[in-house]
C-alpha cells in the first residue's frame, strides 16, 4: 500500500455512532462528518479532534485561528541586543525568529519579541493558507486564473 497526505474541508457536528465502526460501538461519542460531495461518515471524538483544525469560514484564515495554532512560545535574550523567539505549534511544528538592534542602548526586549511574533504569525498564516488552498483544490494539477 502507498502512503498519502489528505487535506479536506469537512462539515462536522457532535454525534453518537449510529452503527458499529471497527472497535467503536453504536452510541459511542464522535462526530458526524459531511464531505463536500455530500458523503457522510462517523468519526470517534479523539480521532476527529486530533486530525482536524476548526476554521470559521472555508475560504479565510482569521487572526484568532492563527493564534489557536500556537501551543508554546519560548523567548531567549542573547547578548545585550538580540531576542530569539521559538514557537511550537499544536501539531509539533516549530518556527523560530530572531531580532537584533545595532546599539544595545536601544534594545527593548518587548519590541523585539513583538517583531519576532509578527514574522512568526505571517509564517503561520502562510502555512494555513497553503493547507486551505490544498483542501479546496486538492493536489491534481489545474489551470488557475
Amino acid at each position: 500500500m502507498k502512503n498519502f497526505i489528505g487535506v479536506k474541508i469537512v462539515k462536522a457536528e457532535v454525534c453518537q455512532a449510529w452503527k458499529r465502526c471497527g472497535e467503536y460501538h453504536k452510541g459511542d461519542d464522535g462526530y458526524k462528518v459531511t464531505y463536500k460531495d455530500g458523503y457522510t461518515s462517523w468519526c470517534p471524538t479523539k480521532v476527529f479532534e486530533s486530525n482536524n483544525f476548526s476554521i470559521e469560514k472555508p475560504d479565510t484564515i482569521s487572526k484568532e485561528e492563527i493564534k489557536n495554532m500556537i501551543h508554546k512560545t519560548q523567548t531567549t535574550v542573547m547578548s545585550d541586543k538580540t531576542t530569539i523567539v521559538h514557537v511550537t505549534l499544536i501539531n509539533g511544528f516549530t518556527l523560530t525568529e530572531e531580532n537584533s538592534c545595532i546599539d544595545p542602548v536601544n534594545y527593548d526586549e518587548q519590541i523585539s519579541v513583538d517583531l519576532c511574533m509578527d514574522k512568526i504569525t505571517d509564517k503561520i498564516q502562510f502555512l494555513l493558507e497553503f493547507l486551505l488552498q490544498s483542501a479546496q483544490n486538492g493536489f491534481t494539477p489545474k489551470e488557475f486564473k
